[in-house]
């Protein structure tokens, strides 16, 4: 299975609530940066906790309106179409680093000031 393949899987598991097959993919010790870059979840537990309240760290109405990937040596960047209730359309990448076949490193990239508004 590709990098770009994970990856894809990981946004299919997020757009069905299915965050064990999601985190399946992440190692232990995985880090995630928040939008800001201000604000991090350290390791894949923390991060599946994080996953039951997704509702509250994705805007209302958050929906993803297409999705590009871009792959690099251990790494795979998503370009991401996305909307929500109050935003008609707006862009955002995401960075996921890997070592070897799973993720140690998801950073999301986006007009913070935009993404507050949404909320």
């Amino acid at each position: 299975m590709s990098l770009v393949d994970i990856v894809q899987s990981g946004w299919e598991a997020l757009a069905t609530d299915d965050f064990e097959s999601l985190v399946k993919d992440y190692t232990d010790e995985m880090t995630f940066v928040m939008p800001g870059q201000t604000d991090q979840l350290e390791g894949k537990q923390n991060f599946r906790m994080a996953l039951n309240s997704v509702d509250k760290i994705l805007p209302p109405g958050f929906e993803i309106m297409g999705l590009r990937h871009i792959e690099g040596q251990g790494e795979v960047v998503s370009l991401v179409e996305w909307r929500s209730d109050k935003v008609t359309e707006s862009q955002l990448v995401v960075l996921f680093k890997f070592d070897a076949n799973k993720i140690f490193e998801e950073r999301w990239f986006i007009d913070t000031e935009q993404w507050k508004s949404a909320f």
